[in-house]
């Protein structure tokens, strides 16, 4: 497993209580509906999110980390051979949506083309991310797309 550190956001002031973390994760196995399944995941954890944090996110908010985590599922589930992980986690000042898959093969990065058939999930998701990594692990790789909410 490997090891992570988070560190405090730039700007933070130290005095700023840490605001409770909310998680949920579940495993998928490809087989049809799981993608809507992933969506219903995600629907009822920022429900949670909300009334946990006591903050109403706006539709736009809401429909960005939708749609994030519908490319990335919909990736996990086209391109690995085997189950896959969606984990989210979010506190009222950030979000993050992270899947791990079995595939060891790292996404491609397109330039935006209008003209290209397919391709543009990560594209999408990059667009409205406020970070974005994709790293190999040893279960194959893991990619998290984290969201900063505003306040």
């Amino acid at each position: 497993m490997n090891d992570q550190v988070t560190l405090r956001p730039t700007g933070r002031p130290y005095g700023h209580r840490p605001t409770e973390v909310l998680r949920s994760a579940a495993a998928f196995d490809g087989e049809p509906g799981c993608i809507a399944q992933a969506r219903a995941l995600a629907d009822s954890f920022l429900a949670r999110l909300a009334a946990q944090s006591r903050t109403a996110f706006g539709e736009r908010t809401r429909g960005d980390l939708m749609l994030a985590v519908s490319e990335l599922v919909t990736n996990a589930d086209r391109y690995s051979q085997g189950p896959y992980l969606l984990e989210l986690e979010g506190t009222a000042e950030r979000v993050s949506v992270t899947v791990y898959d079995s595939s060891t093969a790292l996404p491609l990065f397109y330039s935006p083309d209008p003209t290209r058939p397919g391709g543009h999930g990560m594209e999408i998701v990059t667009a409205l991310c406020d970070r974005l990594t994709a790293e190999r692990v040893p279960v194959g790789k893991r990619i998290r797309a984290e969201f900063e909410l505003s306040s």
